[in-house]
């Protein structure tokens, strides 16, 4: 392995956490809030932060109704508000979403270039505003890393970037008790993701990463174990606890450092992009269907995966053969925690098929680390996921 390793982000876990707001803003502090739509209000937490927000005099500006995708058109909103208002910090309130949207709103407000030209990386971010996020729902672990995906709802690209270190949240509040209240569909999701975080980095090309690769096994596993139990009991705090943890931890940089995959999460962006179905359902659609398609160029990770996360022996199987079994059996998880597993359970047929295969290129022309993929790669993929 050969890295660098970088993660200035401050968190705070467990119940309660939420007082340390009162050291890390400074008293009248200009605060945007953002956050998505009518959950945080309902459950409370947003009386809660205003009432702290208050009385640190703090004047506070507010952007709600971020999308479940977000959207550029939120992002620049959000940047109008941060320079008319002179804006110090920004309070991201919510999941995934909300907090991207919020990274993306930090740089573009310190920067005179159009705010997707930073997205794209067409132009680089000198500066940003502070950002500091409250997780309300347990899965992309954007908390505690640079990286962010907005969808450029004008072309429907949907495009994931980092900007170390602007990009990196100054402090993030990771209390489980704010996500009990997460209905049981955005919690399938957030399940989903955090597997899906997993296998890219497990299907990395760097050398010597046993350790990463075991890591990352262990929790795929713990992740298939405890996903049952909490779907039968969300009000779990335990169990919400044990997946906020896994999935901060499942992508905060720890296990980067063999490098990554990231194909099945480039072609899901195209998908959601276009259709704006959530991230979750499009990566469990996907990933088994990657697995099958890489397995006839490269089938040893796939098969070293199976032996170790679901102890299957390969017996007389050929490679293909035992490759398959083991993609199927991520079908059959997504499956029994009731989630889609193909593109057409979402009203999405082979009619698109052509500008979905266009929209998973928006900047390169081969995506993936364990195998590289050009456009015919991803066309078979997508007909495999109708």
């Amino acid at each position: 392995m050969n890295f660098e390793f970088y993660n200035p982000t401050k968190v705070y876990f467990g119940k309660g956490k939420i007082e340390v707001l009162k050291k890390e803003i400074m008293e009248g502090t200009k605060v945007l809030l953002t956050y998505g739509f009518s959950s945080i209000k309902k459950n409370g937490l947003y009386d809660e932060i205003i009432s702290m927000l208050k009385k640190l005099n703090c004047e506070i500006y507010e952007l709600s109704g971020i999308e479940p995708n977000p959207k550029l058109s939120s992002v620049k909103s959000g940047i109008k508000i941060c320079k008319d208002k002179n804006i110090e910090l920004i309070l991201a309130v919510g999941g995934g979403s909300v907090i991207d949207a919020s990274k993306a709103i930090s740089i573009g407000a310190k920067s005179d270039a159009d705010v997707w030209d930073l997205i794209i990386k067409r132009e680089t971010p000198t500066d940003r505003i502070p950002l500091g996020a409250i997780l309300t729902l347990s899965a992309t672990g954007t908390e505690m890393n640079p990286n962010s995906v907005i969808t450029n709802d004008e072309n429907n690209q949907k495009v994931g970037f980092a900007h170390r270190p602007f990009t990196f949240p100054v402090f993030s509040i990771l209390d489980p008790t704010y996500t009990i209240s997460v209905p049981r569909n955005q919690t399938v999701n957030g399940i989903v993701d955090t597997i899906s975080h997993l296998l890219e980095q497990y299907f990395n090309a760097g050398e010597n990463g046993e350790l990463v690769d075991r890591f990352c096994e262990s929790s795929i596993r713990y992740m298939m174990e405890i996903a049952p139990k909490l779907l039968n009991d969300l009000n779990n705090y335990e169990l919400r606890e044990a997946m906020m943890y896994t999935s901060f931890v499942g992508l905060n940089g720890t296990l980067s450092v063999a490098g990554g995959d990231w194909a099945t999460h480039e072609i899901e962006h195209s998908v959601s992009g276009i259709f704006d179905i959530p991230h979750g359902v499009g990566l469990a659609i996907i990933t088994p269907n990657w697995m099958e398609y890489v397995a006839t160029k490269k089938p040893d990770k796939i098969i070293k995966l199976g032996k170790k996360l679901f102890d299957f022996e390969q017996g007389g199987l050929r490679d293909i053969e035992f490759c398959h079994k083991v993609a199927n059996k991520f079908k059959e998880f997504f499956k029994s925690i009731g989630i889609q597993t193909s593109l057409k359970e979402c009203g999405i047929t082979e009619d698109s098929l052509e500008i979905l295969v266009e929209n998973t290129f928006p900047i390169n022309d081969k995506i993936g680390e364990y195998v590289e993929l050009v456009r015919d790669d991803v066309r078979e993929i997508l007909k495999k996921s109708m």
